[in-house]
């Protein structure tokens, strides 16, 4: 910890920070990171950079020529690479100064796109298994410089000391840290080999393991990525990259999609679901960048309505947060997400022009993110539209099959108007799509830009009733008393009642109400409470005509012809309100306190009535 000088002490004089470093080392090393296991990550990426360093400035090297080499026993773990290495005044600066990055370093500023780390704080992240760092380095950039050795502690003190050529004769850097009791979890060798080849199986660079057991070192990396390999067939290269994306994520891949962007220097595959995924439900992706696996949860690289893939990519030019364990939100990243969703667009445009089977299996399992990236992508829309499923009138179909028989589609606001209707609307011959679903109703409606000789439109109660057939007028006359008692029943529920023919037969009578009628009636009837208060004026002037439900009675049912005819008003009463309980539960809406309550009472008051009868 450093004093001000006596001047600081003048009024007005500028003062200097006083920093904890024990308690900001805490910060940054307990707090900055997720987990105790990007200690070894942190380390290899900073080996990465300085053999990407050491490449550039000894560009004629043979590839692998430099490496990284990982060693684990019980005792220690230690990271040595053949990067470009320190000298005593770069360890001064960059190792004891948090936040000062060797790759913002002069000479070197305008090349920091070729490097992982940028922060300068990777180091700390030891600091989770270990209370010291010993770091032993010797510089390429300066002939013959001697070996440096740097030793920082937990509190934030350090040593350095210049050490014989000996100790270590060729130029890179060893990090040896002594594991703290605590943290063997995170130390034992085969957790830093698993670790290692976790956050490193896609280096460029070679990497090899040594448990410490006499045998060989291990390779951590000898494929690399798999679509950077050669393959005999366009057949073994599909096959090898659907094996890597089932050994990743543990699943089979419906398909996978190839990735690449060469401007940002992004390769990898999508790996498509082969099942559902809840809507909304956004998977974790997997972004290496140079070859360092930076996330398993990067939700961000791709939009919203691609969650039926998963992804596995390696990027050169994306940003790192400072933790390195997300991307940074930038232009670059909504460019490679926009880049993205224009592949896989042209990996189901691909699958509805060559490979039907694939494209129907992929619809099975993923027509709602479809959906509802045709409500917003008119390609998307003119390519996929006909082949979606809709719940329709005619059963399960795609509109492309229903609008061959129905030159005028209706589509239904709510999947409860749907179901009051279907049987109905189906026996009429009308045409009905449940528009109730997530995306159904403004894909239906968009329906003519694809069919242009088929118009669409909202389903309306007039346009129902309109279908169905009146009742000759010496019916309706002699009905005309058991309606009128029928609508005095029903009047608490703002229903009217009428007379029609309609198929089925089989139903008795059908309840047409909306949600927003509900709606609309409940806010009158506040209103009217609260008459005369604040309240009450403010409904009062959201209010517009209430309109009300509809019990049409079917004149062709059995049971109808026989209610219409009771000369009893208080059975007949009791009839009616059988007959509207009986409507609102074939229409599946929830059913109000005081319907389950007239449901009840009407059942056991026909039952009395039935028992009477009987004795």
């Amino acid at each position: 910890m450093t004093l001000p000088d006596t001047a600081s002490h003048r009024p007005g004089a500028d003062r200097t920070f006083q920093v904890d470093l024990r308690g900001l080392v805490d910060l940054l090393s307990h707090h900055l990171y997720s987990s105790p296991r990007v200690y070894l990550r942190e380390l290899m990426q900073n080996a990465v950079d300085a053999l990407t360093a050491r490449h550039a400035l000894e560009p004629a090297a043979p590839a692998g020529s430099f490496g990284i080499r990982l060693y684990a026993d019980r005792s220690v773990v230690r990271v040595e690479d053949d990067g470009v290495g320190l000298t005593e005044e770069d360890v001064h600066t960059f190792l004891a100064t948090i936040g000062r990055s060797s790759k913002r370093a002069d000479g070197i500023a305008e090349q920091r796109g070729d490097f992982i780390g940028q922060f300068g704080i990777g180091l700390l992240s030891c600091f989770l298994v270990a209370d010291e760092i010993h770091v032993v380095s010797r510089s390429a950039r300066t002939p013959g410089a001697p070996a440096v050795e740097w030793r920082g502690r937990g509190d934030g003190s350090y040593t350095v000391r210049t050490l014989p050529a000996s100790a270590r004769p060729a130029p890179g850097t060893t990090v040896t840290l002594t594991p703290r009791a605590d943290a063997g979890e995170w130390t034992a060798p085969a957790r830093v080999q698993a670790l290692a080849r976790h956050f490193g199986s896609l280096l460029r660079h070679p990497v090899t393991f040594d448990d410490g057991s006499g045998g060989p070192a291990v390779p951590v990396n000898p494929e690399g990525a798999p679509w950077a390999r050669t393959y005999p067939t366009p057949g073994a290269r599909s096959r090898a990259l659907a094996a890597y994306g089932e050994e990743v994520f543990g699943f089979t891949p419906l398909d996978t999609v190839e990735l690449n962007l060469p401007a940002v220097g992004l390769r990898g595959i999508a790996c498509v679901l082969p099942e559902a995924v809840p809507a909304g439900r956004r998977h974790g992706h997997r972004v290496h960048v140079k070859g360092m696996l930076l996330s398993e949860q990067a939700e961000e690289i791709l939009p919203d309505w691609a969650f039926f893939v998963r992804c596995v990519v390696d990027a050169e030019s994306l940003r790192p947060t400072a933790s390195r364990e997300s991307l940074y939100e930038d232009d670059t990243l909504a460019a490679v997400r926009d880049a993205l969703a224009e592949q896989l667009r042209a990996w189901i445009a691909r699958a509805a022009a060559s490979d039907p089977e694939l494209l129907h299996r992929f619809l099975q399992a993923h027509h709602l993110s479809v959906k509802s990236l045709a409500v917003h992508d008119d390609e998307i829309l003119r390519m996929l539209l006909p082949w979606l499923p809709f719940e329709t009138t005619d059963g399960h179909c795609t509109l492309d099959e229903f609008s061959r028989t129905h030159r005028t589609v209706l589509v239904t606001s709510s999947v409860e108007e749907f179901r009051q209707v279907a049987a109905i609307a189906s026996a009429a011959g009308l045409g009905v799509v449940n528009g109730g679903y997530t995306y159904d109703r403004e894909l239906a409606h968009r329906l003519p830009e694809i069919r242009p000789e088929v118009s669409v439109a909202d389903l309306d109660p007039a346009t129902l009733t309109a279908h169905l057939d009146p009742v000759d007028r010496e019916t309706e006359l002699a009905a005309a008393a058991y309606l009128a008692q029928a609508r005095d029943a029903l009047a608490v529920f703002d229903c009217d009642v009428a007379l029609r023919t309609f198929q089925p037969a089989s139903a008795p009578a059908l309840l047409v109400d909306s949600r927003e009628a509900r709606h609309e009636r409940t806010r009158s009837r506040l209103a009217r409470e609260q008459e005369g208060g604040l309240w009450g004026d403010i409904l009062g002037a959201l209010q517009q005509e209430a309109p009300r439900a509809q019990l049409i009675l079917n004149q062709l049912n059995p049971l109808v012809r026989t209610a219409v005819a009771i000369d009893e008003p208080e059975l007949a009463r009791t009839s009616a309100e059988a007959l509207y309980g009986q409507a609102a539960l074939l229409s599946r809406r929830p059913l109000r306190p005081a319907e389950s309550s007239l449901i009840n009472r009407s059942f056991l008051d026909l039952l009395a009535h039935a028992l009477r009868k009987d004795s």
